[in-house]
Formats: structure tokens, C-alpha cells, sequence
């Protein structure tokens, strides 16, 4: 290592970056603890009161025992409901998406100044929660199911596109370049040259989306927009909580054979 001479000693140049290293990154952690301490008191956490609440969750969860299998074919109603809320929603958010993913991949825009716009329309999207939309979509139809898909449809379809554009960016451009010099037209470049390349990472892509959208189905109950979810907060409004642990049995069932589907498929277009 070379050295550098001072007077009375030796030095070597590196130490004092070194040193002002070290001094960011202890900087860096203690913003970072500041900041999540920050947090943890706009968040409110308290310990204290978990540790006093769960004799109460305690006394809930046997009262819950045995499930009530009363109503058990109106809750299996309700659960087709939400696997149709969910897969109704994706099909729509899928529609949705291919244009808008073909202007926001950046390979295939038909011009940089529609990039942009559709790029922003994906934040948009992807930015609100499908129980927000369904929330307004409760207020515009009313009550039911159709609000729901409707608010599943839009954050589906901001999220299927952002995936889509950005498997698109990344797939191989010698077919797409081989197919274009021949002076096909851009719906023929991606007919024949960039839909072969991506279908199975568009595919496995919906197919996830679809299982994310029956698990986002749940909850939507809670804004009047129907399926399972309305049912859960019924019964947790009513303390009927063995009624609520056959929702919660049936919910988790049927997210479960969902998903088991899904990957059976995926891995078949893998």
C-alpha cells in the first residue's frame, strides 16, 4: 500500500474516506431507527394493550368452537360468489390492460409521448386499492357483487399491465427486430414475433393475479359490495363467532384449492 508521509507520522490516503464512510453509514442508521421510531408512535403501538386484549380474543376464540354449520349452503353461496367476483374482476382488468401495457413498454410504443401517459394511468391504478374503487362502485350501482368486480376490474387491470409491460421490455429483440425489417406493420410485429416470446410470463402473470383478486374478493363484503366478506363482518358484528370460524374455514379452503389450481397451471406453462 502506498504511503503518504506527515509530520510525525505515516498515513495512508484512504483512511480518511474510510472514516467519513463509516461516520455516513452510522448516520444513516440512526435517521433510519429515528424515523421508524417515528412510526412506531404515529402508529400507536402498544404492546401493553395486545397483552391486556388477549384474554378477550382468548374468551371469542372458544366461543367460536364447535363451527356453526347452520347456514353452511348460504355461506357456500356466498363463497361462489367471491371465487365469481374475483374471476369476473381479473378477465375485465385483463381487457383492460393489454392496450394500455402495449403504450407503456417501451420496446413497442407506438411513441414516447404515449409512454408516459400510460405509465401514469398504471400508478394511478395500481395506486388505489380495489376496496377503495369498490367503495365508490358501491355508491354509482349500489349494493352487490357487480360493485365489487368493478373495483377488482380497475386495480387488476393497473397491475396486470405494469407485469405485462414490463415482461415485454425485457423479452428478446432479435425476433421482434427480424420481424419488423421485413416492414410488418406493429400489431404484426407483436402478433407473430412478441406474443410466442411472452405468452407463458403473461400467462403465469393472470393467473396470479387471478388468486390475488379471490383473496382481495373476501373483504370487499365489508363495503356492501358483497360475496363472503359481508357475511364475516355480519357475524363478527352480531358476536356470532362459531358462525365466523365457518366463514374463516370456508375462506381458507377455498383460497387454498385456488391456489393449488393456479400453480398446477402454471407450472404446466412454465
Amino acid at each position: 500500500m502506498e504511503l503518504t508521509r506527515g509530520r510525525g507520522s505515516i498515513t495512508a490516503p484512504g483512511n480518511g474516506h474510510t472514516w467519513l464512510s463509516r461516520v455516513g453509514l452510522v448516520a444513516g442508521i440512526a435517521l433510519a431507527a429515528a424515523l421508524y421510531a417515528l412510526c412506531l408512535h404515529v402508529a400507536q403501538v402498544d404492546f401493553g394493550k395486545l397483552w391486556a386484549g388477549l384474554p378477550r380474543l382468548a374468551n371469542w376464540a372458544a366461543r367460536a368452537w364447535p363451527p356453526d354449520v347452520f347456514e353452511l349452503s348460504t355461506l357456500a353461496y356466498r363463497a361462489a360468489e367471491t371465487v365469481a367476483m374475483g374471476t369476473v374482476g381479473t378477465t375485465f382488468g385483463a381487457l383492460l390492460a393489454v392496450p394500455v401495457c402495449l403504450l407503456a413498454a417501451r420496446n413497442i410504443t407506438p411513441s414516447p409521448w404515449l409512454n408516459v401517459p400510460a405509465r401514469a394511468v398504471l400508478n394511478v391504478l395500481r395506486g388505489i386499492d380495489s376496496f377503495v374503487f369498490a367503495l365508490f362502485f358501491v355508491a354509482a350501482v349500489g349494493l352487490g357483487p357487480f360493485a365489487g368486480v368493478l373495483g377488482v376490474a380497475l386495480h387488476a387491470a393497473g397491475t396486470i399491465a405494469k407485469l405485462w409491460s414490463e415482461a415485454i421490455e425485457t423479452a428478446e429483440p432479435g425476433p421482434i427486430e427480424a420481424v419488423s425489417v421485413t416492414g410488418a406493420a406493429k400489431l404484426k410485429v407483436v402478433r407473430y414475433a412478441l406474443i410466442p416470446d411472452v405468452l407463458p410470463s403473461l400467462s403465469s402473470t393472470l393467473l396470479y393475479m387471478w388468486e390475488w383478486s379471490i383473496r382481495a374478493s373476501t373483504i370487499l363484503g365489508v363495503v356492501g359490495a358483497g360475496g363472503i366478506g359481508q357475511e364475516l363482518k355480519n357475524s363478527i358484528d352480531l358476536l356470532a363467532f362459531d358462525k365466523a370460524l365457518t366463514i374463516l374455514l370456508l375462506i381458507l379452503a377455498m383460497v387454498s384449492v385456488i391456489d393449488g389450481i393456479s400453480a398446477a397451471i402454471r407450472r404446466r406453462l412454465v
